[in-house]
């Protein structure tokens, strides 16, 4: 199936509206969700699972945001593989943080059914206890969406939510009520039709989790490659982009790779309704994989990421780097470029010693030049790194694994000059009007397919916007030369920096 456009339009006259209580339908006397996981996922015994949940947050590895935590993206397997990645993501947020309600949304694995189960005859237990169930919001869903029900189960025998609910007991100070959702199918469908309904409630007065772990069975090593690419679509926070990052891992032949991400389809309805928020930005927290833990293997695992969106503050400023900043990087990569040419190992880099700048997660692109011709570059546009890492690993990308040229040599590098750029998150543009051609760089994306062009490729080719357009999509994406006109294009700049070296 090829979807060329999976955005969706929003028509609030017929979106259901936040609830009153008015609307909900009489409430019967509760039925609660005993737990059916504890003792295989998680300790069944309380003090236990309090004593793990203690050393899961104590080694935890959380990133500091300065907006409200609004999103979460947190893996369900066993806490003994994934539990540091979801305490990671659950630390992000500030125990004391209040928030009106929890959803908490997971793709079914055992039932399928069409639409979404909301559980609204009760509250969630576990081995710490009720986990209070906002049963008038789940109840206001059902009665307003057709496709929306509740199906006992659809949630008895389903782990992915259960699994979330002792991270957030133990977490929060006090718990705020959750509604807890399963979706039937993984369809596109779906999700636009829950993200229609959960959009009104998707503000940072509402904390909204998504249960999915990523890539399954590959070996460890095609395990980060797949989930990197999946990570770096998430970050994007365009649905089509990681719908097509999906699409383009499935139709790789990776050995026993059966899905790049379970829960996709609660991935895209977080992404459809993110797409709208025009000040939330996406993170990513942590990511591994179950050959990471004590007790896995690395020849079949399980990915693993925690992804926080938090609203951006609205006096950030723009991403600027200081000259002695451009000095670092330039350091950084050549002493990366000579130390690994002639050793084959890497400089040690010191991060505490580096400004806060050089450690934000940013792109970059390195390319080097020799006597002033092109001899490699590569770059990375959403990573997961900080920004000087990314930096070291672009740069023996372009001196290694640039497929127009032959790996660098030792001899070759008293003569190859250095040039770095720092790239600005991706921009969506909806016209060709909107691109200044010499400003801004172009990443073109159709069908799985993309490219890119710097900013300075202008400069440096001479061409007008339509040459600089066409060769990008024939030339970069694979598109044909008009392929830019059906395509979805992003722009962004470049902070565009190189060596002043006396020879």
């Amino acid at each position: 199936m090829v979807i060329n456009c999976l955005r969706f339009s929003i028509l609030f006259s017929i979106m259901l509206l936040p609830y009153s209580k008015g609307d909900a339908q009489e409430l019967k006397a509760p039925v609660n969700r005993e737990p059916a996981f504890a003792g295989s996922f998680y300790p069944a015994q309380k003090s236990v699972l309090e004593a793990q949940l203690q050393s899961l947050f104590a080694a935890a590895k959380p990133i500091e945001i300065e907006g409200k935590v609004q999103t979460l993206i947190v893996p369900h397997a066993g806490y003994d593989y994934s539990g540091i990645v979801a305490a990671s993501g659950y630390k992000t947020i500030a125990g004391d943080t209040h928030y009106e309600n929890i959803f908490i949304i997971a793709s079914s694995h055992r039932e399928q059914f069409n639409g979404v189960s909301i559980y609204s005859a009760g509250n969630y237990v576990t081995p710490l206890g009720e986990a209070k169930v906002n049963r008038e919001v789940a109840q206001a869903l059902i009665k307003g969406n057709s496709n929306f029900k509740y199906l006992p189960e659809a949630h008895d025998r389903e782990h992915s939510i259960e699994v979330q609910i002792p991270y957030l007991q133990y977490h929060f100070d006090e718990l705020p009520p959750i509604i807890p959702l399963v979706m039937g199918s993984s369809s596109l469908t779906a999700a636009r039709d829950l993200a229609a309904a959960l959009l009104p409630w998707f503000t940072p007065e509402n904390l909204f989790i998504i249960s999915s772990d990523f890539s399954h069975y590959p070996s460890y090593k095609d395990a980060i490659r797949i989930d990197k690419i999946s990570g770096d679509a998430i970050l994007t926070k365009d649905p089509e982009i990681f719908y097509s990052a999906l699409r383009s891992s499935s139709k790789q032949s990776v050995s026993n790779l059966s899905t790049p991400s379970c829960g996709w389809s609660s991935i895209m309805c977080m992404l459809y309704m993110a797409n709208r928020a025009e000040h939330l930005e996406l993170s990513p927290v942590l990511y591994r994989n179950s050959g990471d833990s004590d007790i896995g293997d690395k020849d079949r695992v399980v990915g693993y990421w925690a992804i926080a969106g938090s609203e951006k503050q609205a006096e950030q400023q723009a991403f600027h780097l200081l000259d002695q900043e451009k000095e670092s990087l330039l350091e950084i990569s050549r002493s990366t470029l000579e130390s690994f040419i002639k050793t084959g190992a890497l400089t040690d880099i010191t991060p505490g010693s580096l400004s806060p700048a050089l450690k934000v997660p940013a792109g970059a692109f390195v390319s080097l030049y020799m006597g002033g011709r092109l001899r490699g570059c590569i770059g990375s546009f959403s990573p997961t790194d900080p920004l000087y890492a990314v930096v070291e690993s672009m740069t023996l990308a372009a001196a290694l694994k640039d497929s127009r040229f032959v790996p660098v040599e030792e001899p070759e590098l008293e003569y190859i000059d250095i040039e770095i750029s720092v790239l600005t998150p991706l921009q969506k543009i909806s016209s060709i009007d909107e691109f200044d051609l010499g400003k801004h760089g172009i990443y073109m994306i159709k069908d799985g397919q993309s490219g890119t062009f710097l900013p300075q490729v202008a400069d440096d080719s001479g061409w007008n916007t339509e040459e600089f357009l066409g060769h990008c999509a024939r030339d970069k994406a694979g598109l044909g030369w008009d392929g830019w006109k059906e395509a979805d294009l992003y722009i962004y700049e470049a902070i565009i920096f190189s060596e002043k070296r006396k020879r």
